[in-house]
């Protein structure tokens, strides 16, 4: 047995050993000032500028009572896992919040796990339009990209 080893069996067989007191009270623990640093707290979802754009598009046709456009993710489709976009009347304490120029975008707390990270983007062709999604936490898609599985 090594000396570290026998060392740190004494440590958690005895403790570690008190250090005396600048004031002669006796012994007692070493006391360290505890600071905190805060930092800025990433998105949980990153829009691109034409997510952006779509959202706030989505805000200017909104019902009257609707707050913001919710994402989630309901079971469903081939993979298991769907991508869903509804606008939202409530927020739900436990839905992330990002608020975007144009609207807010609400994301489901339940889903939020299978999200983070992922990048959002609406894309425009000839035959379809639509939200698309770069997920990395996602392991597989279907066939027809509807769904996904993580």
């Amino acid at each position: 047995m090594g000396p570290l080893r026998a060392f740190r069996r004494w440590i958690r067989r005895h403790g570690p050993t008190p250090t005396p007191s600048p004031e002669g009270e006796g012994l007692k623990k070493k006391e360290t000032p505890m600071t905190t640093t805060t930092r800025t707290r990433p998105a949980a979802l990153i829009l691109t500028a034409s997510a952006e754009a779509r959202i706030a598009d989505l805000m200017a046709k909104a019902p009257a009572d609707a707050i913001g456009v919710k994402l989630s993710t309901p079971r469903r489709g081939c993979s298991g896992l769907a991508y869903s976009v509804d606008y939202v009347s409530d927020a739900k304490p436990f839905d992330e919040r990002i608020d975007t120029p144009g609207g807010t975008l609400f994301v489901d707390g339940g889903s939020i796990l299978y999200l983070i990270g992922s990048t959002m983007n609406w894309v425009e062709d000839d035959f379809a339009a639509g939200f698309v999604f770069v997920n990395p936490n996602a392991k597989g898609e279907c066939g027809c990209g509807e769904s996904f599985t993580v």
